[in-house]
């Protein structure tokens, strides 16, 4: 039995059980998708796309592939990687505003798929590209209780599948990835020293039908209403004013300096906002890790997959300072600060 699921350290709120983070892994799907090839069909060039988001590449699922495929294969690399048997899952928690369909659920597909038994299954489907930040969250707080030991976090999009395939503001950002990490109670592991979570109600960025406000009909269809609509300009001013108060909140309420941190992993949005909000905190760019030319926004995949090449990379090591930030739809944003503990 727990007393509390948090530890006060001076004015922060820490977690009682520090976290581990076992494993990770990710998945792409095979087809790469170049800004010549959206060139033929859209009104843009390599040019202009590199200058406004920092893509030159990003991956394209088949009709065959649906956002449970792309979980299952980066939940199998992050389990082979951990070591330790599927049976060994306690939770699967699966960020994703693009699941298979609306019901069942898919992180209950993936869990039959991967042969896990009994684990607390969590479908997360509309933090959007903060779902990442908010899986990790809930992941820290599952294993506050002695009976979960591993907790299978993911984010997976399918975006190509939501975005038009003729709008310009949309089609050449966006990719489809999913990342994974298994997280885990180790006694000398990383604490989750603080977080700062919040949101602000916008239309700005939506996909306007399919839901029971405007369900889905032949108009909504023929009006392309069940595709990504967004405005440029508020996600970045979103982005530039929300993502760099929130790590700088939590960075606060770690008793630390932004120069303290040995590593950021950002949501990759847009490469422009990444270096804006290194650029707000005074840090240069080799604190980061960034993905966004290769894969472009992954949507709730991104922080992980990010995670995951930082760590296979050894660009961070399980005895560094890490903060990592997201912001998404909604608007919904959050960070979270990790260190070693003590």
């Amino acid at each position: 039995m727990i007393d509390t699921t948090v530890k006060q350290r001076k004015n922060v709120n820490t977690l009682i059980r520090p976290i581990g983070i076992l494993s990770s892994g990710m998945y792409v799907p095979k087809n790469e998708v170049s800004n010549n090839d959206l060139s033929e069909s859209l009104d843009t060039s390599d040019d202009w796309i590199i200058t406004k988001t920092g893509i030159k590449t990003r991956r394209f699922v088949d009709e065959s592939e649906a956002t449970s495929d792309l979980c299952i294969a980066a939940a199998k690399e992050a389990i082979k990687n951990a070591s330790i048997s599927p049976e060994e899952i306690d939770a699967i928690i699966i960020a994703s505003f693009t699941p298979d369909q609306i019901l069942p659920s898919t992180a209950v597909i993936v869990k039959d798929a991967l042969g896990i038994k009994n684990a607390i299954t969590i479908d997360m489907n509309q933090a959007a590209c903060a779902g990442g930040i908010y899986g990790i969250f809930l992941g820290t707080h599952l294993l506050q209780n002695p009976s979960i030991n591993n907790v299978l976090v993911i984010g997976a999009e399918s975006l190509s599948k939501y975005t038009n395939p003729f709008d310009r503001t949309t089609r050449v950002f966006f990719g489809d990835a999913a990342g994974a990490v298994i997280l885990n109670y180790k006694e000398d592991g990383y604490n989750l020293m603080s977080w700062n979570l919040d949101s602000e109600l916008s239309y700005k960025v939506e996909i306007p039908a399919g839901g029971s406000r405007k369900p889905t009909s032949i108009w909504t269809v023929d009006n392309n209403e069940h595709y990504i609509k967004m405005d440029g300009r508020t996600v970045w001013n979103m982005a530039t004013k929300h993502l760099p108060n929130s790590i700088r909140s939590v960075i606060n309420d770690m008793e630390l300096s932004p120069d303290d941190i040995d590593h950021y992993i950002i949501h990759q949005a847009n490469l422009n906002i990444i270096k804006e909000v290194l650029k707000e905190l005074n840090q240069p760019e080799h604190k980061t890790t960034i993905n966004i030319d290769k894969y472009g926004n992954t949507g709730a995949a991104t922080v992980l997959t990010v995670l995951h090449q930082a760590r296979t990379n050894n660009t961070i090591s399980n005895d560094e300072s890490m903060v990592i930030g997201g912001i998404g739809a909604g608007f919904i944003w959050g960070a979270l600060g990790f260190s070693k503990s003590n």
